[in-house]
């Protein structure tokens, strides 16, 4: 600790300036106006206290070793930062954009001052270390004879097949997408995490031998029990991506989207990739409902493509400023964070149902606040479009924390739908039928601490096994997930590290 007064000296926690928005609302580009070393980010640095007890490692899935990174980067250090945070993370230029930064609201500081900047010195280490080419390949210095494949390239994925190759298997990661990156290339807009920057990491992995095959489906292309049969190991990594749905009346009327069909596609476009679903929110009335992280993905998506109106809605309320009681310090605390996408627009409904689809103006019309909150009457047009959204206000009451208000239903206009209400489990249809592993009773795929599956040499990572999570707990999954399918090859114990069990949950998992 280089100053034992930094954080009494330095009260001000400095953010990252964005661009107007009226400039990035028209491409989809980074919204930040900065980026990498600032002439505050050592002074920034300083804030970090050292703690006796640093809660923010408690609050990292991956381990990091924050303030012995924060001292380095106080001191401009950057070879010697890049090497200590490189020996817990493998993409910290993923988890320093897109983590919720558990290891924030676990910060010390953060109890009476706003905490360090832990996201920031994550991002400015790793950028600094590719500018000045710290970043390089790492083959391993001998090659084994054990074949693994990995299925899905997520940052599960990639993480497992990293590791597996530093330590000399021969790994072959499977992708049935066109590109590499899962969710974060075709999930994530290009505007929040830039693809790039999955691109140069690839290029890093093919550099130290893992290989990397596209547009293969397992279970389609080459059967679960073929890939078995053709590896020594397999990893499954594909995510959790079947979508929870909305049975309502009227749902059946076209313009309704699950948020993933809608999404991907506004990347392909940015690159000159084909449409698979050709949504498009362009001079239209956009309706998301779901408001966490993915439904403000989907607004400041239709807001670039220039639809007429956006209305984002929530059930639940509006979240706090400040930590609730049930919310203790170090655990990670829902509290109200206004992202770059809601300040470009758009108009959020906190505290709403819905109630059901309308398919006609006429029908529209006929809707009053005296309606029932049944759903009784809508009717579809002639194309059987959706032309609007009948919704109600919630409130605590005798049905529950989310009982319907009497007299306060009305009918939103919605050229455009999109269900971003979270995701059930992996779509493991092809897997069941042709390589029987057992699922847990939420529908994600069963495996026991040391992330083995009830098929022999069959293991699971990511939200694959654990649910619908974080990229930062996909990445320490995959890293420990290394580990045991090492052991599992050598027979021997392991020397990858291995952040943490299978079984292992937060202490608080946000939305």
């Amino acid at each position: 600790m280089g100053d034992p007064r930094g954080f009494l000296k330095v009260r001000t926690r400095r953010e990252l300036a964005e661009r107007p928005i009226e400039e990035r609302i028209k491409d989809w580009f980074d919204v930040h106006a900065e980026s990498g070393l600032q002439p505050w980010t050592r002074e920034q640095a300083a804030r970090c206290m050292d703690c006796g007890t640093p809660f923010c490692m408690t609050g990292c899935p991956l381990g990091n070793v924050i303030p012995e990174w924060n001292d380095l980067v106080r001191q401009g250090k950057w070879e010697d930062a890049y090497n200590r945070l490189s020996q817990t993370s493998n993409f910290p230029e993923f988890t320093g954009r897109i983590c919720p930064a558990l290891c924030e609201q676990a910060c010390v500081l953060g109890i009476h001052q706003p905490p360090t900047m832990i996201k920031n010195d994550e991002v400015t280490i790793i950028d600094q270390a590719w500018e000045l080419g710290y970043v390089k390949p790492l083959p391993p210095q001998r090659l084994t004879d054990q074949t693994v494949a990995v299925v899905g390239s997520g940052p599960a994925g990639l993480a497992v097949a990293q590791q597996l190759t530093r330590a000399g298997h021969t790994v072959v990661v499977y992708e049935k997408d066109d590109a590499l990156g899962g969710l974060m290339r075709y999930g994530i807009p290009n505007f929040k995490l830039e693809k790039g920057l999955i691109d140069r990491r690839i290029e890093q992995m093919e550099a130290e031998g893992t290989r990397f095959r596209t547009n293969v489906e397992i279970g389609k292309d080459i059967s679960w029990d073929e890939l078995r049969d053709r590896y020594d190991a397999v990893v499954v990594a594909i995510g959790s991506r079947v979508p929870r749905d909305m049975k309502i009346p009227g749902r059946e009327l076209d313009g309704i989207h699950f948020a993933l069909d809608f999404l991907p596609d506004a990347t392909r476009r940015v690159f000159g990739v084909k449409p698979v679903n050709d949504i498009t929110a362009k001079d239209k009335h956009v309706v998301v409902i779901g408001g966490g992280d993915t439904g403000s993905d989907c607004l400041g998506t239709s807001i670039r493509q220039g639809a007429k109106s956006v209305t984002v809605l929530q059930i639940m309320p509006k979240e706090p400023t400040s930590r609730p009681d049930n919310q203790p310090w170090p655990t990670f605390a829902r509290l109200y964070q206004k992202t770059t996408s809601m300040a470009e627009g758009g108009e959020y409904l906190y505290n709403t149902d819905s109630v059901n689809f309308v398919g006609s103006e006429e029908e529209r019309s006929k809707v009053t606040i005296e309606d029932s909150a049944t759903a009784e009457g809508f009717v579809a047009d002639e194309r059987g479009h959706v032309t609007g959204l009948k919704i109600v206000n919630v409130a605590p009451g005798e049905n529950g924390p989310f009982t319907r208000q009497p007299g306060t239903e009305r009918v939103i206009p919605a050229d455009l739908v999109l269900i971003s209400v979270g995701f059930l489990h992996p779509d493991t249809t092809t897997l069941v039928d042709q390589l029987p592993v057992e699922l847990d009773k939420r529908g994600n795929i069963a495996r026991n601490d040391n992330f083995a599956t009830s098929q022999d040499g069959v293991f699971v990572c990511g939200d694959a096994g654990r649910g619908q999570s974080l990229v930062v707990w996909a990445i320490a999954e995959g890293r420990s997930c290394a580990s045991a399918v090492d052991e599992y090859l050598t027979k021997e114990k392991s020397e990858l590290p291995a952040p943490i069990k299978a079984s292992q949950r937060p202490m608080m998992l946000p939305r």
